[in-house]
């Protein structure tokens, strides 16, 4: 083990001792309503096969379970009913050191891999937190690895800190609600000012935890689409402030079906002012710079859903050990059995690509043999599996529950609204679809 990751679990393992010993986190304890819940925490207890994970994978485990088992279920229902963010739950992982599991050591993070990083986020997910405890945090780890790779001393110096910290957090706008997944078609213009800065105009949508954000990573074009030979080019990535009070941004809030406690939002830009020094990269290179960010997201939702699916089919299986019905388990019936089998072996199908995508992600950086393609392909190809897995495990345990997987108090539900997400996003299965049919089989593009 590398004298970093020793270094990391001497700075870890103080403070998740200390949470076990005082079973409550410093000055932002939680208290839960005064009702009762039925099988209100999931148990420590894991059905995912662990062999072949390595000794730093475990232990990113380990600790990040004791912080998630600070926050019961009962946290995350009540701030979902609530549609409240779950601001102690990040509050805890940034005092864990955790929102720069995948940061340079020398920037406050951790230096450890995405592959480390899939793990935690898998581990939020399946302590029952689901994907709003993940959402609440996952930006600061892929947001912030093309601005790692590509910012300037100053900002890495004077931004990373910040977000390893909790200080502040981030957001990521891409998405716009004119181009959905044709994202290189994008409206939203930087216009480059006399003094070097930029004025934005446009429109992003779908971006998650933008009322709580400090920092958004912004896509956005330097050159007008129809100024352009192809789509790719004219691009420029920014890390720019989100200002309430300064004119030309506003905000309004989505409502959504599941993930309620995280904010979903449409950002409007009318000529918003952005220092020059916000720029990551150089002008125009915007999209090759994000692709370092896009195959780390989709190796991260793919730990999120596999932990919403374990999550789920754990309870499913308890259930059914102990819910009799004519005089037997319901779990002694086939009927009930098989479909909770199946949809353990197609998470552990999922959760071997999703890991080897992870690992292919991680060792590029030093074995230059693996192709970007090959990174896109692995990181696409293991959200799409982990997606589908998770829907099928967590649709087979409301089923298994019956009426009751109806009932908010049993979790399951609030699992299977939210287990819709990672099948839309940040991409759609139908898109993985096409990119596997293109790039990989070489069929004809139909788009």
């Amino acid at each position: 083990m590398s004298r970093l990751i020793l270094n990391h679990i001497r700075r870890i393992q103080p403070i998740a001792l200390t949470l076990r010993k005082s079973n409550a986190i410093p000055k932002i304890a939680y208290s839960a309503p005064n009702t009762h819940h039925g099988f209100s925490t999931t148990p420590h207890r894991r059905i995912m096969e662990m062999t072949g994970f390595t000794e730093n994978q475990i232990m990113v485990r380990e600790a990040v379970s004791t912080v998630c088992s600070q926050f019961p279920n009962t946290y995350w229902q009540d701030r979902d009913q609530k549609e409240e963010d779950p601001w102690e739950f990040h509050a805890a992982m940034a005092k864990g050191g955790w929102l720069g599991v995948a940061l340079p050591e020398a920037l406050g993070g951790s230096g450890l891999g995405i592959s480390e990083a899939v793990m935690m986020m898998q581990t939020i997910a399946e302590s029952g937190a689901g994907m709003a405890g993940a959402q609440a945090i996952h930006a600061n780890v892929y947001a912030t690895q093309p601005l790692a790779k590509f910012g300037t001393k100053d900002q890495l110096e004077g931004i990373i800190p910040n977000i390893v910290s909790g200080k502040w957090r981030t957001c990521f706008g891409v998405t716009e609600p004119n181009t959905g997944l044709d994202t290189l078609r994008l409206r939203t213009l930087a216009t480059k000012e006399a003094d070097g800065s930029y004025s934005i105009t446009g429109q992003k949508i779908w971006i998650t935890c933008a009322q709580v954000a400090r920092k958004m990573i912004l896509l956005a074009r330097t050159r007008p689409l129809e100024n352009v030979a192809k789509p790719s080019e004219g691009l420029s990535l920014f890390c720019i402030d989100l200002d309430k009070d300064a004119p030309g941004l506003d905000m309004r809030k989505i409502k959504k079906m599941g993930g309620r406690a995280v904010d979903a939002n449409e950002v409007f830009f009318d000529n918003y002012k952005i220092p020059a020094d916000t720029l990551i990269g150089s002008e125009n290179d915007g999209f090759r710079i994000i692709l370092h960010g896009m195959n780390a997201e989709r190796c991260l939702l793919a730990g999120e859903a596999l932990g919403l699916g374990y999550a789920a089919l754990k309870k499913a299986a308890e259930y059914a050990r102990e819910r009799v019905v004519f005089q037997r388990p319901i779990g002694m019936n086939q009927g009930i059995a098989h479909p909770l089998a199946d949809a353990y072996m197609y998470l552990e199908a999922a959760k071997l690509a999703t890991y080897h995508a992870a690992r292919l992600y991680d060792n590029s950086t030093k074995d230059k043999s693996i192709r970007q393609d090959a990174i896109g392909v692995a990181a696409n190809t293991a959200k799409y599996l982990a997606a589908e897995a998770a829907f099928t495990a967590c649709e087979r345990a409301v089923m298994t529950y019956g009426g009751m997987g109806y009932a908010m108090e049993y979790d399951v539900e609030r699992w299977l609204r939210e287990c819709l997400v990672p099948r839309i996003a940040p991409v759609s299965r139908e898109m993985i679809m096409n990119y596997i049919s293109e790039k990989v089989l070489q069929l004809p593009r139909s788009y």
